[in-house]
């Protein structure tokens, strides 16, 4: 489904994984590591040597590109300073037969509809992102963060999206430990802009990995991740 070969770049060194059809990735590693960057490389925000389904993604076309592959960043920048949310998530529908109206209503933010873009909280802009990945339906899409500023309870909405089938395949970028060890999907760890783990997350939350990586900070207590402050 996804491969990339050897890439590297001003921060990244000899990046190399595949991922196969329908399986998910969380990336996972430290401030500065070159996480965000490598997710920028893997959907052509910036020139790599990814392939997509058994193709080089250089050679898709931009419309062929956003069927197959979508990044969501961390943060929502809209510039247009009158847009609501409801126009800009119907700007947003590309592959899927889903009306927005009918998502405001999912994700309980309907009463947000005629709310300027720019006026949303920062939460509300996490939610407004993630409504915006249900609308576009790539096959693989890239979350950068996609529970932080949130609550707690939203934060539990939005791993129930992710579980859920509104998305093929993800690739998750996050610093949120907990979430990252309920959804269960395989691990990427960058380290120094290296690949320092790839394989199943039951092989990564284990007490030595997680002492290897984060020492005495994180510990699994009775099948929950614990941060010791």
């Amino acid at each position: 489904m996804l491969q990339i070969n050897n890439y590297s770049n001003q921060i990244l060194k000899n990046i190399s994984f595949a991922l196969k059809p329908k399986q998910n990735l969380l990336i996972l590693g430290f401030n500065g590591a070159g996480k965000s960057t490598l997710a920028k490389a893997l959907c052509g925000i910036s020139p790599s040597s990814v392939k997509l389904f058994g193709k080089q993604l250089s050679h898709y076309s931009s419309k062929e590109r956003t069927k197959l592959i979508n990044y969501i960043p961390a943060k929502l920048e809209i510039f247009d300073e009158y847009i609501t949310l409801g126009e800009y998530l119907d700007l947003s529908r590309l592959h899927t037969l889903l009306e927005s109206k009918k998502l405001l209503k999912l994700l309980a933010i309907e009463h947000l509809k005629n709310k300027s873009c720019q006026q949303l909280s920062s939460g509300e802009q996490q939610l407004t992102m993630l409504a915006t990945a249900v609308l576009h339906n790539a096959k693989i899409t890239i979350f950068d963060e996609p529970t932080a500023n949130l609550d707690p309870n939203k934060s539990r909405d939005i791993f129930s999206l992710l579980k859920s089938g509104l998305f093929q395949s993800k690739i998750i970028i996050t610093h949120d430990l907990t979430l990252a060890y309920r959804l269960g999907y395989d691990v990427l760890f960058i380290k120094e802009g290296e690949v320092d783990f790839f394989g199943s997350s039951e092989e990564f939350f284990n007490d030595s990995n997680l002492d290897k990586y984060f020492g005495s900070s994180v510990k699994m207590v009775e099948e929950f991740l614990v941060v010791d402050f």
